[in-house]
């Protein structure tokens, strides 16, 4: 089911529409799945903790950004693929992953400009 969220990040706002995902979901994210096919993932927590996630079988980098009950960013990293894993510096409430492709370069040039990297091959 799609989700439509409002994210916060270094004092701007951006509308994400994002693949609300469930209980099997949470465990394989974007694993397996096809770069250009790949949507964006929203993962919802019940409790503030810090996610801890990997990429082994993600065979492209993806944006995680880690969230707070509020939608405002926590922390932000840019996956490579097959990283043992990845958390964020604080605790949150919710992730996205979303998929370094040609459908989410509006995404890509709102995080990746603020993280100051240039180096993502699409």
């Amino acid at each position: 089911m799609k989700k439509k969220i409002i994210v916060r990040y270094k004092n701007k706002k951006i509308r994400i529409d994002a693949e609300d995902c469930g209980c099997f979901k949470k465990f394989s994210g974007l694993m397996f799945s096809k770069r250009e096919k790949a949507e964006i993932l929203l993962f919802d927590f019940d409790e503030k903790q810090k996610i801890r996630i990997h990429s082994f079988f993600v065979f492209y980098p993806f944006i995680a950004v880690w969230l707070d009950d509020k939608n405002r960013t926590v922390d932000l990293k840019i996956v490579n693929p097959f990283t043992p894993y990845a958390s964020p510096k604080k605790s949150c409430f919710r992730l996205i992953e979303i998929p370094i492709n040609r459908s989410t370069k509006k995404y890509q040039q709102f995080f990746i400009k603020k993280l100051h990297s240039s180096s993502v091959e699409i």
